[in-house]
């Protein structure tokens, strides 16, 4: 087959291999939703959440977290209608509104309890409906017509049961079974449509149609009403409508149908009736049985389950091939080739027919692993863990038993062969007489050659890479037989998942440190820094390059798919991205694939199927993020939800807060991760994430600002949401606690002032005192020491006089010894009795008895011991004056011998004068006279 005929079939199957090829659907299981099984109805918001009527309450979705807000009977919610910013919900016997208040939350206003008396007895509330002011809550019995602007409302009872309610263009509709179709005008109805046709049939939906109208059943499918005339539409998808019982309905922003069948899932229909998708279980569906289905503003469309709830990624670029059987295993390889679609993988080579609806079969004798399908020459072929396979006609021949081929390469200077890499080195395949068969292996290296690549052909010159041992360089000789020279390049050095490929005639070298580039005169490779930022900020997982057919190059990195193309007018690289997690692609690292479909359309094979990527499909759209919710508490407290809107003011002990946020995003291939800053508190901005809350714990007091920032894959949200707040100070630092500090600081100055200058007043008091008692005491001392000094010198006199005293007395005594001695003398002497010196001797006793001498010494004595005599006498009052002389001389411890001169008697005479003298005194016997009188003070 020649490349044209190729490239058809490439057409062709990207134009008709939708019936495999199905859209991305998410499944949301009770158990990631906590709530009911059971869905009933779903709407949105401007803010693009996601709202379903529950079996247990309202749910939201916003991308990120589910809530339930339940039900204000507890009973089931059947119905949900977003109008402005009210989400009205019907359920049993009651139907209301909720409304969000400031913090986010969403609070239930009920409006059928002013018109309770109306409601029938087990009424429930199946549909929901505006129309211009008006809400309309259809029953199986009733309708109710609510006026948002008066609150006032309306009532249609057809006494029969309502099936449906319907809005087409500007009219509403209701339809009676066995009754007909009928028309609300004015608040009241009319009968639009009555026939036999439809009258015993069940009518799901209605659209318009053309100049009329089309009704969709049950179980027969649709029909047309133009001119006044009903009529079968004929489409091709009848035959499933007729054999399917239809619940559920809706029709798509594109002109087609989306329909919920009660047990065979989901089908798609064209404008034109022509099924696009049948989607049930077995095509990933959580569940058969659909009760709603619902398209966003995104065109996903939403599908509420008897089981669950399952969105469809509908404008998806990307398709996917599911192999729930699990009769393919992991896709290695994939290639378009004469009118079927192969896979290569562990299990084996795998075909279809590309425009059929059939499942994979097994290329006989294939079994095994298949590494890689090169189309060459008008023939595939299949490297294998047992060699090489050439396929035609959708059959497979053993070429060559050269074990483990994973690559080929083809020589422009010989058309005819082909070099393959195998498990042990290099193998030359050759065509001869139209037939490929294997020509010999290339001696001289014997190593793994998954990676390889030719950088010239005269001599043939051939790069190897192998993960655990590095690069080589090798010259081929002219014969292809042998190598004739081996290089090993150690730098840049081995790694595993690395790789090698030619692109833009250039050899790349691609691993964890980066992506090289061959310098093809010194062959050294030098670190191609544009490619390598690809692999910068931990984005590096797999070092596999892909050159494909439509000259792009393929990176594989942990958040995006980057595909390269030479731009046309210059030499750049025009780096081009598809915002993807590499864990989403389900591929085996190192052994990614992808392969060229024509028309902008490439096929990767994973895990358990294949993705397609429609690259002309723009998915690129503007996101933008949101605060949802933001909760305070204190420690060991419950939370508080606060407003939105105002600038939040936190008492101090509620420093713990919380912040969620969210972008409503709904592909399954691409997620939302968050960057966050706290002005305030740090200012640099967290690593990305996909938490979609965070918490500070413990804010010290102090004004902050929360700014969180968002993207989706690589796209970053057009906004920044923030929110201003204020953690008040502790009560002991409050302005009013600062007030009173400052009061009690300043009592505090001036009664510290006060007790300072009282203290320093009382210490130069004290001091004062001190010093007037020191001064006191200094006088006192100095009085005293004059006293000192006088009593000194009066002990100085006194002694003085003692001394005078004593000399004046030794004297006397002298004197008088010294007359009484001339007195014996002359007494002796004047034995004759002479006249002469008998005149003599009475002088000389006369000057010895002289009052005079007595006189003389008692002032003498008194000056030195005042008040003797006087205290004597006071003491002993009979003392005589000779008594008085007697103890004056004994106060001067005059022995008796020296008294006696003094009173000019004997010795013996003073003895009987001292005994005498004891007597008056009253002295006991062993009292010493001299003693006591030495005593007396």
């Amino acid at each position: 087959m020649n490349k044209i005929a190729s490239f058809l079939y490439f057409i062709f199957f990207s134009l008709f291999g939708y019936n495999q090829e199905l859209p991305p659907v998410i499944n949301f299981s009770p158990e990631n939703y906590k709530a009911g099984n059971q869905n009933w109805k779903i709407d949105q918001d401007k803010d693009f959440k996601i709202f379903t009527a529950n079996n247990d309450g309202l749910l939201e979705y916003n991308g990120s977290e589910w809530k339930l807000h339940p039900s204000p009977n507890e009973t089931i919610i059947r119905s949900v209608k977003v109008i402005d910013h009210r989400i009205y919900v019907g359920c049993y016997m009651e139907f209301g509104y909720f409304s969000k208040d400031s913090t986010g939350l969403l609070n239930y206003t009920s409006i059928s309890q002013s018109f309770k008396d109306k409601i029938l007895d087990d009424e429930h509330f199946w549909n929901i409906i505006e129309f211009d002011s008006w809400v309309i809550f259809q029953s199986l019995n009733q309708i109710f017509i609510y006026n948002t602007t008066d609150s006032s409302i309306a009532l249609i009872s057809p006494h029969k049961t309502i099936s449906k309610i319907f809005k087409v263009n500007n009219s509403i509709f209701f339809f009676v079974p066995e009754d007909g179709l009928y028309e609300i005008v004015n608040g009241k109805s009319i009968l639009f449509l009555k026939d036999d046709i439809i009258s015993n049939l069940y009518i799901v939906d209605m659209y318009s149609y053309k100049t009329g109208y089309l009704l969709l059943t049950e179980n027969d499918g649709f029909y047309t009403y133009l001119n006044n005339k009903l009529s079968k539409w004929n489409i091709e998808a009848n035959q499933f409508l007729n054999k399917n019982t239809i619940y559920s309905a809706t029709q798509l922003k594109s002109g087609g149908y989306a329909l919920g069948s009660i047990s065979n899932g989901l089908v798609i229909l064209d404008n034109k009736g022509k099924i696009k998708y049948k989607i049930s279980h077995s095509e990933g569906l959580f569940n058969n049985t659909i009760l709603s289905v619902f398209e966003d503003k995104e065109n996903n469309i939403w599908l509420g389950l008897d089981n669950g709830i399952s969105c469809l990624n509908l404008q998806s670029p990307f398709k996917n091939y599911n192999d729930y059987k699990g009769t393919l295993g992991t896709v290695y390889a994939t290639a378009a080739f004469e009118g079927y679609l192969y896979l290569g993988t562990n299990q084996g080579l795998f075909s279809k027919p590309v425009n059929s609806s059939e499942d994979f079969s097994l290329i006989k004798d294939t079994n095994g692993q298949v590494w890689t399908l090169f189309e060459y020459a008008n023939t595939l072929f299949c490297g294998h863990n047992l060699g090489t396979f050439t396929i035609k006609n959708n059959k497979a021949e053993h070429i060559s038993t050269f074990p483990g081929t994973w690559y080929f390469r083809t020589l422009d200077k010989y058309p005819d062969l082909l070099i393959q890499g195998n498990y042990m080195g290099l193998g030359i395949l050759q065509q001869k007489n139209g037939k490929w068969e294997f020509s010999h292996k290339i001696e001289g290296f014997d190593y793994s050659s998954k990676h390889f690549e030719i950088l010239k052909e005269e001599p043939l010159t051939v790069y190897v890479s192998h993960e655990y041992r590095g690069i080589y360089k090798l010259e081929i000789d002219s014969s292809l037989n042998s190598v004739k020279h081996l290089k090993y390049i150690n730098k840049p050095e081995k790694s595993r998942y690395s790789s090698l490929v030619k692109f833009d005639n250039q050899i790349l070298y691609a691993f964890k440190n980066g992506i090289y580039t061959l310098k093809k005169n010194d062959s050294i490779f030098v670190k191609n820094t544009l490619l390598s930022k690809l692999f910068e900020d931990n984005k590096y997982k797999t070092g596999k390059l892909i050159a494909d057919k439509s000259g792009k190059l393929w990176i594989f990195t942990n958040n995006n798919i980057y595909y390269i193309t030479k731009q046309k007018f210059d030499n750049d690289y025009k780096i081009q991205n598809i915002p993807i997690e590499y864990d989403l692609i389900k591929s085996v690292s190192g052994f990614d694939n992808i392969n060229y479909l024509g028309n902008e359309k490439f096929l990767m094979g994973s895990t358990n199927g294949y993705l397609t990527i429609d690259l002309g499909i723009d998915n690129k759209k503007n996101y933008n993020i949101s605060i949802d919710q933001i909760k305070v508490n204190s420690v060991n407290s419950h939370d508080s939800i606060v407003s939105l809107k105002n600038h939040g003011r936190f008492l101090h002990k509620k420093n713990n807060i919380t912040f969620k946020y969210f972008i409503p995003e709904y592909n399954k291939f691409l997620k939302s991760n968050y960057q966050y800053t706290l002005e305030g508190f740090h200012d640099k901005w967290s690593n990305w994430s996909t938490q979609s809350y965070v918490s500070f714990e413990n804010l010290p007091f102090g004004d902050y600002t929360f700014k969180v920032a968002g993207k989706v894959g690589d796209i970053k949200t057009n906004n920044i949401a923030s929110y201003s707040f204020t953690i008040q100070r502790p009560w002991y630092l409050s302005n009013m606690a600062i007030f009173i500090y400052s009061v009690i600081l300043l009592s505090t100055g001036i009664l510290i002032n006060y007790l300072y200058k009282r203290y320093y007043r009382k210490q130069r008091e004290r001091i004062m005192r001190i010093n007037q008692k020191k001064l006191e005491y200094q006088k006192i001392n100095s009085e005293k020491e004059i006293i000192r000094l006088k009593n000194e010198q009066l002990v100085s006199d006194v002694e003085s006089k003692n001394r005078e005293l004593a000399v004046s007395t030794m004297s006397l005594i002298k004197k008088n010894e010294f007359l009484i001695q001339i007195r014996d003398l002359l007494k002796e002497k004047n034995k004759n009795n002479a006249a002469g010196l008998n005149h003599i001797i009475k002088a000389i006793n006369k000057d010895v008895d002289e009052e005079d001498t007595w006189n003389f010494f008692k002032e003498a004595f008194n000056n030195a011991d005042k008040d003797f005599l006087k205290k004597i006498k006071e003491v002993h009052p009979s003392l005589t004056p000779n008594d008085l002389r007697l103890c004056a001389y004994l106060r001067l411890n005059l022995s008796s011998k020296e008294i006696a001169p003094l009173l000019n008697i004997s010795v013996r005479s003073v003895e009987i004068k001292r005994y005498r003298l004891r007597k008056k005194m009253n002295l006991d016997h062993e009292k010493s006279l001299v003693e006591y009188i030495l005593d007396l003070q």
